[in-house]
Order: structure tokens, then sequence, then C-alpha cells
């Protein structure tokens, strides 16, 4: 009998969407399990380092990596896992571009832990204590993993061969790339697994788009009722929608929401957000320095907006924190 190849899923600095989307094939996570042998899953299985540490390098077929890279633990696990992996697979947004935590490179990391551990509201903590890397008591001495001051994706850490795109990728879009990477039939090294064209391309709505597009406006979604059969931008709604890739089935757009570009940019695209700024620019309708100043003065968190996923891989990476 011809052994199935083994395949691995582990999770660093994300909330946990990634693992859900393998749990969403529902049924068909029946037929990944029959084709394939899950060997360190620690999110749904009792798997530990241990047990990755033993096994021969290069004995995974494929492993699925989600989450950006912000702690020691996670950069030690990354490298392990690139070791054993014959294919290292960025599993979604935070893996790919940064995602939701790599806006933590607005701050430091002595401000992250301040503001989370001791200057919150709705903390309790009189003494400000802040995590240390290491504790003794009782006899005892433990060593915790510590933070970076700069989230990093997967491929500024190790080598990556694919990407999934998506927060999270669909279910769909996984099944696709299991299948794909179990075929034997790879395409070039580095691919995003998802069809290279910008959402806008297969939007429900992209009928009702004028050729001649020009806002007044900018409008957040609580502050509008969004019709919803037409164009979001037209409605001066802010969409990521022609600065992101395809291949989402455009699920934001049929909830009647703007995309926000958690696929990330295409292939031809170096920095979704300065792309998406650019196109934004080009829309307002005004010559006027001040009405130009007012009318993109009103886009509430501009690099919340056009970077909300990708900073981390974006030619800004970080705020940078002048040397004292």
């Amino acid at each position: 009998m011809t052994a199935k190849p083994k395949v691995a899923f582990y999770w660093c600095a994300s909330c946990g969407g990634c693992e859900e989307a393998v749990v969403d094939l529902a049924e068909k996570i029946l037929d990944v399990s029959a084709a394939v042998d899950i060997v360190f899953w620690p999110c749904a299985m009792d798997f530990k380092r241990h047990d990755v540490e033993a096994m021969p390098d290069g004995s995974i077929a494929a492993t699925f990596v989600n989450g950006a890279v912000r702690s020691t633990e996670q950069e030690e696990m990354v490298h392990l896992l690139r070791r054993k992996s014959q294919l290292l697979v960025a599993f979604g947004a935070c893996s790919q571009l940064g995602g939701i935590p790599g806006l933590a490179n607005l701050s430091t990391r002595d401000e992250v832990l301040a503001e989370v551990y001791r200057d919150s509201p709705s903390v309790v903590n009189p003494e400000g204590t802040l995590p240390a890397r290491e504790w003794s008591g009782n006899g005892w001495k433990l060593h915790l993993p510590g933070l970076y001051d700069t989230v990093r994706t997967l491929d500024q850490v190790v080598d990556v061969d694919y990407y999934v795109p998506g927060c999270a990728p669909t279910s769909d879009l996984l099944l696709k790339a299991v299948q794909a990477l179990l075929s034997g039939d790879l395409p070039p090294k580095g691919t995003v697994l998802a069809p290279d064209v910008a959402l806008c391309d297969e939007c429900p709505r992209k009928a009702s788009k004028p050729d001649d597009l020009a806002i007044k406006a900018f409008k957040r979604p609580s502050e509008v009722i969004l019709n919803e059969e037409e164009c979001l931008l037209a409605q001066g709604v802010l969409c990521m929608g022609p600065a992101t890739r395809g291949g989402c089935g455009a699920l934001c757009i049929k909830g009647n929401m703007p995309c926000t570009g958690c696929f990330g940019p295409t292939s031809r695209v170096r920095d979704q957000g300065a792309k998406a700024l650019s196109g934004f620019a080009s829309l307002v309708d005004s010559k006027d320095a001040a009405e130009i100043e007012g009318i993109t003065g009103a886009i509430a968190d501009p690099v919340g907006t056009l970077y909300r996923y990708g900073l981390a891989a974006s030619l800004l990476r970080r705020r940078r924190v002048a040397a004292s």
C-alpha cells in the first residue's frame, strides 16, 4: 500500500478564522482526510513540537501556515516546519500579507504591551506588570516567548512555495489548493492560488459602475442606506475591489458591504494600498484644493482602510520611530 502524503497545519499570529476555513470544508474534509495523513494540527489534534522535531526533514508533503510571525516561538516553529516540509504554503491574509495583526506595526512593541496590559480602560493592573521573558518562583524557572517589534509576513521569515489568500480563505479555494498540491501538477513557485484578476471583474454589480465615475463625498457604510444592486464606489463608499485580487466569490459585496482587500493585490500591483489610494484620488470630483482636502479628509482611518491586511507586506511596512 502506498503511504498517503503527509500534511500539516500551523497557526501563528491570527484570529483562528483560517482554522475555521478548514472545518468549513464540512463533509468534504472526509475526502481530504482520506487522501492525506494529517501529521500536525495542534488546533484540532494533540500534537507537540517534539513530534515535528522527530520527523525526517522533507517528510511532510505540504504545510499550511496561517498567521503572521510575531513571536520568537512562531519564528522557531516556521523554520522547523520549513525544514520538515517539501512545500510550505502561506495560508490566509495574515500569513501572506501580515493581515490585521500587521497593523501593530503602527506602534512599537512596548506601546502595544503597555496598552494591552496596563493602560486599557478595562485593565486592572495597579502594579503595571508587563509580560517578561523569564519567571522564577517556587523552585521553577519559566522561559516564555517574546514579541518582536515588527510583525512579519511568512515569506519575510522563511522561503514560501505558494499562497492561498483571504481572511479567511474560502473552503472552496482551500479544497482546490489541496487538490492542486496533491495532483503534482504544480504552478510556478510563488504562485497565489487564486484568479489573477481584480475583484471588480467578478463583481455582480460591475455593470452598474459608470464609465466616468466622479465622487463628491466619501461615505462610511453606516452613514448611508446602500443600494444592493449599484456599484458601491458609485455610491461614494470606499471599496477595495479595484485593487484586490478576485477569487472570493465577492462574498462581502453580496452581503451589501464593500470589499476590504483581504485577498491582497494581483501580480501586477506592488503595493495594494498605494494602488487603491491612486484610484480613489482619481475619482474625486473637484479641482479646488480646499474642497479636495475636505472630501479626502472624510476618509476615516486611511491606513486601516487602505492597508487593513497588507501593511506588513507593503512598501511602508511599519511606522518609523525616531531614535531617542
